[in-house]
């Protein structure tokens, strides 16, 4: 899907139109979110989004499994599989699966830790446990109440914000943003914007965490661009931050190519896009997310094999902070466990 771009604007005539809609689905999606989801039997960590779109989601994931390893917990995720075919629950395993049977975001942390897709997520909790996991750290399902949450962790561009601050689908708000709030747990608050600087105000005033963090450049990914210059695409939530990180790490991007959020790429595309690269002199990059749905079977297919990869890492400014939140989030989790 690709995002309207009225949803990132000032008002608008299409967003007042949509109004009576995102009246409906809003009222729809808040009385869903508070309903009880069932207990998993271990603590559950839930980062989410607000809105639709990218934000940073899976990179925090991976921070936050690399965390509570250091702190000797056995994380796996549970992920919705968005995009993909097999509605599970199914651990994804990177050397038989495609971003077509599972989704792309789980392929792409599969290759790190435990995965677990299920459409309904409440079917996919025993299968979780079943894989040893001290803590279920849940990719997505902020607004889902199928499982019980201990902390959730909202990610938000400090760029693009809210957007215009409407419900899906005169804007891109999953749910109304009170609710919203009201169940955040901790905000994590991406890149040197301030478009999140009301929405952080507010979390801070309500005694939450905000976080904040950075995108940095894998060092092997900028080595092997050193002195390149690119045709950048992608096909994510919002392809603009990824060409801005590229530029803004020093690659030369000469042209940038932008598909809907999980395209799925076909061979035709990326011949399109090697034949453009080529006649301009120009290296092919995309993102580690983008290239998990060109693997196969946990490989490039050889028409693909010309793609380089540009891997970012989440950097938490006050790194302390962070592990003091996971830490005391366990805790009170297992505290409440042992009064039930």
């Amino acid at each position: 899907m690709r995002e309207p771009a009225f949803w990132h604007g000032p008002a608008s005539l299409k967003s007042h139109l949509l109004q009576p809609l995102a009246t409906l689905y809003g009222a729809i999606a808040a009385r869903r979110m508070q309903r009880k989801g069932i207990d998993a039997g271990i603590p559950v960590l839930c980062v989410g989004n607000y809105h639709t779109g990218g934000a940073g989601k899976t990179p925090t994931v991976l921070v936050l499994a690399k965390l509570l390893r250091e702190l000797g917990e056995a994380p796996v995720v549970l992920s919705r599989g968005y995009g993909g075919q097999l509605r599970g629950p199914v651990q994804v395993d990177p050397a038989m699966h495609s971003a077509a049977d599972v989704g792309d975001e789980p392929l792409m942390l599969a290759e790190r830790l435990p995965v677990v897709v299920a459409r309904d997520r409440a079917e996919g909790v025993a299968l979780v446990k079943s894989l040893g996991a001290t803590v279920l750290v849940m990719d997505d399902g902020f607004q889902n109440p199928a499982v019980a949450k201990d902390a959730s962790i909202i990610v938000i561009d400090s760029h693009r914000g809210l957007g215009n601050g409407k419900v899906f689908p005169a804007g891109p708000l999953r749910a109304p943003l009170a609710p919203q709030v009201a169940r955040t747990d901790a905000l994590v608050v991406v890149g040197g914007g301030t478009a999140a600087k009301m929405l952080a105000t507010e979390l801070t005033v309500r005694g939450k965490p905000v976080l904040a963090a950075r995108l940095r450049p894998d060092d092997a990914s900028l080595a092997s661009l050193q002195g390149r210059r690119v045709l950048a695409f992608a096909g994510i939530g919002d392809p603009a931050r990824f060409f801005n990180t590229l530029r803004n790490s020093g690659v030369d991007v000469v042209r940038e190519s932008a598909f809907p959020d999980h395209h799925a790429f076909s061979k035709a595309d990326i011949d399109s896009l090697l034949s453009d690269a080529r006649a301009g002199g120009l290296t092919l990059v995309t993102t580690e997310k983008d290239l998990a749905r060109l693997k196969q079977r946990g490989e490039l297919p050889v028409w693909a094999q010309a793609v380089v990869r540009f891997a970012v890492t989440l950097e938490f400014e006050d790194a302390a902070s962070l592990r003091k939140f996971v830490s005391d989030s366990l805790s009170k989790a297992r505290e409440n466990g042992l009064l039930i």
